[in-house]
């Protein structure tokens, strides 16, 4: 498996070397702080595109990366400044992308020229659910109040669903291959609407039956006929939208209690109806699950590896999954189901059907089973003998069988072969080897009433650096106090439980389980002499010790050393006072796997092994040192010793003749503890109560005391401090007196400096006047006379003016008469060719008159003999008519 580390990089490979996938991880991809390398900048949201082959992964401090995983690439697409609540990379622009902002608001990006390309805004509350139309044009943004149906051509929104308050939005989101939107409510009713007309199309039956699953989880197939739902429970419901009915409930294994997630798995060949469910439960891990066949395929993740949430490709190839470390696991499924194709072990995860218990009938739950292989045969029918093992056999297996799978037998096996079990999976099979029901809400109950009053002042008597490792002791102790009340007296408790707290300071819940459950086991009969330690269970380790070395408890009673002195303090602080971390986990890997007297062997076990550096000892002192500091000892040679204690002690000095086998605490509620002297621990509390009041009391005199004797104090400061400022106020006002008296005297002799000065100034001032008058006479004087002497020159200026003027007139005029001679001659010229012309005109013009006459008198000589010749003509024809 390959891990990248991006860091401050902005684009670069995914891995350098084509990968292996390991456990179906191709590559997991991490983000280390720039300032602090060591801290990984965790991932939130995770986005497939519509290929399945790139997808989309914002972290904590709102950077966005785009992963191609086909091209082997990663780049930084947007730097938002925020975190983001949700991504979408399935819009119908394929470069641009959606991003929900911690700020309510919604943000489109282009992955490519990383420009914003809108900003939505309308939402009161964080969006935690993108959902785009299957043509990429719409989008619905869900929070937990309103859901908001986007334009994404024109980024308006169209549509807003607005609820009552008493019921909240768990999701709203488009079916695929159709125009229908599908709203989940947190009432567990769902509805379905026309996305166009927004009208209800119908309403899916909530089950009236059986327990409310509190949906929190939906996936639909791709042809968006199924509809999965999970939530606060173990069980799936699978409806047919067509039919608009339950198909069946499914259970999960009891290890889930609450589903996170669902998403289905694509399969090219399905046709769109998917049949393989990803289940993601509160324990980290997704499980893979066939629908119709009921059988867990494959399953990523695990309780330490937890995954966070996980997305699924579109093209079914692929699956990101966040992971609790902050980082991006990239699993590929064809590995994962090429895993799960191989030949099964004996033990497998199958799916069998049953309606036992189911209302519906439809219920069908996962359980393990052995899988059994066909023989081949010759054909031939061959008789065959059923073997059953013992009816002892089976009991004995059963009690071995431990939750998770797990074989204490194999445990124990393992545990001798290496000493210790793997510090990776310590946790998980100390869990099963303690059975430890994990009941959350009892444990709640008893957190629910708050610090308990024997330990509010526990940073006092046990003060701890780590503040966090503090209040978890405190919150256990407490929670152990309030379940019984002899741990609200027993002064050793925070002893015992320390290394537990300090071991599982991350789960209180398997902390207080923990401790609660070696209290009941391997803390029999330590309450029975309260409050003094258990002289019934030191009698017994004295008597082992007795009958394995005679020599060394003669010399501790020759020293006068009790086991109250060399085995309650191993007891009461577990060990941990005498190993180390790595040594005591070792023990407790045997502790836990042995029975309750185990530990009381290893107590004896220890004082053996150390009997050189003991029977050294001589005082007291030297003892309660050695036995509350740490010493050289072979661990190995300590669980040996143990070991053959166990087997070579006589049955009637052996501690489990006293001591009761391991009884894990009761699921629902933890049993009720009451192995101790309850007058004894009464009257400590009725008396611790009644001195805690005394103290109160005294405390609350005390305090009044103090208060009376502070309003004394102040008061008598007070009159101190008035005495002193009616003091301080007399001497001011006689020295503001005599100030005063002070100031007039200096004002009457100043008013004496300015008469005399006023006098002064007065003789001044008729000095400056005479001087300022004969000043202005000179200056009058000096004014006429330059003004005399300016008119003189003005007066000479003038008459040279004049002079010049003449002269220039007198050229003027001569120049004048020259210029009139020129003219008269010009106009002789002028006048002389006039004459002339004038005169060849009169001559043109009589000569033009006389020929004019000359043609009218031959017009008229020509007219009267035209009259005459007419006149005759006229004679004739009168003469011819008179004819």
């Amino acid at each position: 498996m390959q891990v990248t580390d991006i860091g401050n990089k902005e684009e670069g490979k995914l891995w350098l070397r084509k990968p292996t996938p390991i456990n179906g991880v191709v590559v997991t991809v991490v983000r280390s702080a720039v300032t602090q390398p060591s801290k990984i900048v965790r991932f939130l949201h995770v986005a497939f595109d519509t290929t399945g082959d790139s997808f989309l992964a914002g972290d904590h401090h709102g950077n966005i990366y785009v992963f191609d995983i086909s091209r082997n690439r990663f780049r930084l697409v947007q730097k938002t400044g925020q975190a983001c609540t949700a991504l979408a990379f399935n819009l119908r622009r394929t470069t641009e992308f959606l991003v929900a902002m911690a700020d309510y608001s919604i943000k489109c990006f282009d992955k490519d020229t990383k420009q914003l390309v809108s900003w939505m805004r309308g939402h009161e509350g964080a969006v935690s659910w993108l959902s785009v139309h299957g043509s990429g044009r719409y989008a619905i943004s869900t929070s937990a109040d309103t859901a908001q149906l986007w334009d994404l051509d024109t980024f308006q929104r169209k549509r807003k669903l607005n609820i009552r308050q008493s019921i909240g939005i768990q999701r709203v989101f488009f079916l695929p291959l159709s125009n229908t939107i599908l709203s989940c409510f947190s009432d567990d009713s769902i509805f379905a609407w026309e996305s166009e007309s927004l009208s209800c199309k119908y309403q899916l039956p909530v089950p009236d039956q059986g327990p409310r699953i509190c949906y929190k989880a939906f996936t639909v197939t791709r042809d968006g006929k199924t509809l999965a739902a999970g939530g606060r429970s173990n069980l799936l419901h699978l409806w047919c939208l067509d039919g608009r009915q339950l198909l069946r409930v499914v259970q999960m294994p009891p290890k889930v209690r609450t589903v996170r997630q669902l998403d289905f798995l694509s399969d090219s060949f399905d046709g769109g109806a998917s049949q393989t469910l990803g289940v993601l439960s509160q324990d980290g891990v997704m499980r893979f699950i066939n629908i119709h066949s009921c059988k867990l395929l494959f399953s990523i993740g695990s309780p330490d590896d937890a995954i966070t949430s996980a997305t699924v490709s579109p093209n079914g190839r692929h699956v990101a999954a966040i992971m609790d470390s902050g980082g991006v696991n990239v699993y590929s499924v064809q590995s994962l189901t090429q895993e799960h194709n191989k030949p099964p072990p004996p033990q497998v995860k199958v799916v069998s059907g049953g309606n036992g218990g189911d209302p519906w009938g439809l219920k069908v739950k996962v359980k393990s089973e052995g899988v059994r292989r066909p023989a081949k045969t010759s054909g031939r029918r061959v008789n065959t003998k059923i073997l059953r093992p013992p009816a002892a056999s089976m009991a004995e297996d059963k009690e071995n069988d431990l939750p998770d799978g797990l074989n204490k037998k194999r445990l124990v096996a393992l545990l001798k072969a290496f000493g210790e079990y793997p510090a990776k999976y310590r946790m998980f099979v100390w869990r099963s080897l303690l059975r430890l029901p994990e009941n959350h809400a009892a444990y709640s109950s008893l957190t629910d009433k708050g610090l308990h009053s024997a330990y509010l002042s526990l940073q006092h008597a046990y003060p701890i650096k780590n503040h966090k490792l503090q209040r978890g002791l405190q919150r256990v102790l407490s929670a152990l106090a309030h379940w019984s009340a002899i741990f609200g007296e027993a002064e050793y408790l925070p002893l015992v439980a320390f290394p537990f707290v300090k071991l599982f300071q991350n789960n209180p819940l398997l902390c207080f389980e923990v401790v609660a459950t070696v209290i009941v086991n391997w803390c029999q009969h330590w309450f029975e002499y309260f409050p003094n330690p258990p002289l019934n269970i030191l009698s017994l380790a004295e008597n082992v010790l007795a009958h394995h070395d005679k020599e060394l408890l003669q010399h501790f009673v020759d020293c006068g050393v009790t086991s109250q002195l060399y085995v309650w303090p191993l007891l009461e602080t577990l060990f941990s006072e005498v190993l180390t971390r790595d040594e005591w986990l070792r023990l407790f890997d045997n502790v836990f796997s042995n029975q309750p007297s185990f530990l009381l062997m290893a107590c004896v076990a220890y004082v053996t092994c150390c009997r050189a550096p003991l029977l050294l000892c001589s005082h007291k002192q030297d003892f309660e040192y050695f036995f509350h500091h740490r010493n050289n000892l072979d661990m190995a040679a300590l669980i040996t010793e143990t070991y053959r204690l166990m087997s070579h002690t006589p049955a009637a000095l052996h501690p489990r003749s006293v001591l009761a086998d391991f009884q894990p605490l009761t699921r629902g509620q933890y049993p009720v503890f009451n192995h101790y002297p309850s007058y004894v621990v009464e009257y400590q509390s009725q008396e611790k109560e009644r001195i805690r009041q005394q103290e109160a009391e005294y405390l609350r005199e005390r305090q009044e005391l103090s208060a009376m004797r502070a309003e004394c104090v102040r008061r008598q400061a007070e009159e101190q401090t008035w005495h002193t400022q009616q003091e301080l106020l007399q001497q001011a006002e006689e020295q503001r007196r005599n100030i005063l008296q002070q100031e007039e005297e200096k004002l009457t002799q100043q008013r004496t400096r300015l008469a005399a000065m006023k006098r002064e100034l007065k003789v001044k001032e008729l000095q400056l006047l005479d001087a300022a008058r004969r000043r202005f006479l000179k200056h009058q004087q000096d004014k006429s006379t330059t003004h005399i002497h300016r008119l003189d020159q003005e007066i000479t200026r003038k008459m040279d003016q004049r002079d010049q003027e003449t002269a220039a007139a007198v050229q003027d005029l001569e120049v004048r008469h020259m210029e009139l001679e020129t003219q008269r001659r010009l106009l002789e010229q002028q006048m002389l060719k006039e004459q002339d012309r004038v005169g060849r005109e009169v001559e043109e013009e009589v000569e033009t008159r006389r020929r004019r006459e000359e043609r009218e008198e031959e017009l008229f000589q020509e007219l009267l003999q035209n009259d005459h010749d007419l006149s005759q003509t006229t004679r004739k024809r009168r003469h011819r008519v008179a004819e």
